[in-house]
């Protein structure tokens, strides 16, 4: 580090938390700097000493080797909290030998893809741009799915005190539908469902910007490529401080069209959100060797699975079926 830093980015870099859990520990009084409790925005210098409950934190490195970018499929039951006491913690549940922290949350209930880092600054970075990003659903629901409720999704529907963002909507199968939203509200598509009476059965997250779930079982994580990372770190290189300069969905959202249970894939390729900000530039991603000539095929990403992780709480419908009747059933013969 040759120069001044703000606490909460130097403690986020280190990859100890996130920055907006840096600020928490700062204002509780459990930061220190050479010794002495610093205030919000104090900033960190060279030679300077920075504790967290008394343990050192480290400046991180300048390559970013020491960086952790994991894709998991998130099962049913698993909480994506980093509070160790918590039964059933995403932590807990993936037993990564670095300490890793989400981005963005997905509710109990549901399933599938999230991301995990240990680079606090990506959070922050994703998290202030993600209405400018792509994220896919594949939701269940209890009765049919209409054209009118897919026309209403799609154009916005009144929750939480505003109007969620234009998204797009496409039939799947009868009860079920896919949605693509580029804001993460507070439990956004339950509560939209419920506004216009219908009760979601099943959400699953399949996509994040660039990156798919496919190859993933429940449960299992892989480490996010280098050309994942490249994308990733295009898409948010203009993010701003706050999310109001971030782009808007793209227009023409409004009609819905049928495909079918299992259509091709969209590209994937995230849109750049508009401003500038401390998110200028890419992320370093350490880069492995290349072959000196000749092209090679990339080699599919080791996928990985927590043996001891905590078995989360099964969904509908996988109750174990009910026994048989006993012999005693008459059975009448015509003659």
């Amino acid at each position: 580090m040759t120069m001044e830093k703000r606490l909460n980015k130097f403690i986020s870099e280190s990859g100890f938390c996130s920055r907006r859990e840096a600020d928490k520990l700062i204002e509780q009084s459990r930061v220190t700097i050479n010794g002495q409790i610093p205030e919000l925005g104090t900033k960190v210098g060279p030679g300077d000493r920075v504790a967290v409950d008394g343990r050192t934190i480290k400046a991180s490195a300048s390559n970013k080797a020491d960086r952790v970018y994991i894709a998991y499929n998130k099962p049913i039951g698993i909480t994506c909290t980093t509070e160790r006491d918590v039964y059933g913690n995403i932590i807990d549940a993936i037993g990564h030998k670095q300490r890793i922290f989400p981005i963005g949350r997905l509710d109990k209930p549901s399933e599938g893809l999230i991301f995990l880092t240990s680079d606090g600054d990506i959070v922050n970075k994703i998290l202030r741009a993600e209405n400018a990003h792509d994220k896919e659903y594949v939701v269940t629901v209890d009765k049919p799915v209409s054209e009118r409720f897919l026309e209403r999704m799609s154009r916005g529907v009144p929750i939480l005190g505003t109007v969620t963002k234009p998204c797009r909507c496409e039939v799947v199968s009868r009860f079920v539908f896919k949605i693509i939203l580029t804001q993460g509200l507070n439990r956004q598509i339950r509560r939209m469902c419920e506004h216009l009476d219908y009760e979601v059965v099943k959400l699953k997250r399949t996509r994040i910007m660039n990156v798919g779930i496919d190859g993933l079982k429940p449960g299992a994580w892989r480490n996010l490529t280098e050309q994942e990372m490249a994308d990733i770190n295009n898409a948010v290189a203009g993010s701003s401080k706050t999310a109001v300069g971030t782009a808007q969905p793209k227009a023409d959202y409004a009609a819905p069209r049928r495909i079918k249970p299992q259509a091709e894939q969209r590209s994937g390729h995230p849109r750049r959100p508009s401003g500038q900000g401390e998110g200028r530039g890419v992320l370093d991603k350490p880069q492995g060797q290349r072959p000196a000539s000749g092209r090679s095929k990339p080699s599919a990403p080791k996928v990985y699975v927590n043996p001891n992780a905590p078995k989360g709480s099964s969904p509908k419908g996988n109750s174990k079926p009910k026994p048989k009747s006993g012999g005693n059933t008459l059975k009448l013969k015509r003659k």
